[in-house]
């Protein structure tokens, strides 16, 4: 009697290991993460220099809402989009590249099991660019108060509503990245799959506003005005739309932005022939 032999289940790790490998093997993707985060950290101390330069030696009045100009000296909507542009670009880039030289055919050819590999694609993708976004906000957020705290217009950490303008920037680059992903998994092609970020992620929210709760309601979910009101820890001082957006709404914009481009990614996968 002759059995055959059947190969074993890829284990999840492995498809981890492998995805981390690939990733480094990106040769563009050191340069452009490193100084991207140059830049981004650059954008963001020139703010705070600007910030630093108009508050008083003896610190800002009483009342004026330096908490919320302290934090977002820290981390400045230009920098949001640069990170936005460049999360997305390296997420797209980490599936279009494998369709591009035909790679794709080979990886599926060995894992047959495709949305198993673009699980461990998007796990692999999502913790890389949540350091690297963890870095930029934390470091741009730590030099910015050190300088501001020469006027005595510093903030810490542990004020109300800082920790979650600092992780919000943080969430901003994984989450970008994953609709970076799925766009470029149904796109397939490097210039095409830019130019679907860019009508994604900055033309759409442009056609709606906070003045109707329906467009508001569309509005509060797109990732830019999601982070946009992680970013402010005091509303005290602002003048607010009819329906503003909330930190716990921003949140699950996040989770579902995140969790969806996943989710078309692996049934773009699973149903369309490489």
């Amino acid at each position: 009697m002759t059995g055959t032999a059947t190969e074993p289940r890829p284990r999840l790790r492995d498809l981890l290991a492998a995805e981390w490998i690939r990733f480094r093997s990106l040769r563009s993707m050191p340069w452009v993460l490193g100084v991207g985060a140059l830049v981004l950290v650059g954008v963001n101390l020139d703010a705070a220099h600007y910030t630093y330069a108009h508050t008083e030696p003896g610190g800002p009045p009483p009342g004026s809402g330096q908490l919320g100009v302290a934090v977002n000296a820290s981390f400045t909507g230009m920098a949001a989009n640069l990170l936005m542009l460049l999360a997305s670009g390296v997420g797209a880039a980490m599936i279009v590249a494998e369709y591009a030289t035909g790679m794709i055919r080979t990886t599926f050819a060995a894992v047959p099991a495709r949305r198993s590999v673009l699980l461990a694609k998007a796990v692999v993708l999502a913790a890389v660019m949540l350091g690297f976004g963890a870095l930029v906000s934390g470091v741009s957020f730590w030099l910015a108060q050190a300088l501001l705290g020469r006027r005595h217009a510093g903030v810490s950490i542990t004020d109300p509503g800082v920790l979650h303008a600092v992780a919000g920037a943080a969430a901003l680059a994984p989450v970008c990245a994953l609709i970076g992903l799925g766009l470029g998994t149904l796109v397939r092609h490097a210039a095409a799959s830019v130019v679907a970020t860019v009508l994604v992620l900055f033309l759409l929210p442009a056609a709606f506003n906070e003045d109707h709760r329906w467009s508001a309601a569309l509005a509060h979910v797109m990732p830019f005005t999601a982070w946009r009101r992680l970013a402010e820890p005091d509303l005290t001082h602002l003048l607010l739309p009819p329906y503003p957006a909330t930190v716990a709404g921003s949140w699950l914009a996040f989770a579902g932005w995140a969790v969806g481009s996943v989710l078309v990614a692996a049934a773009a996968v699973h149903r369309r022939d490489v």
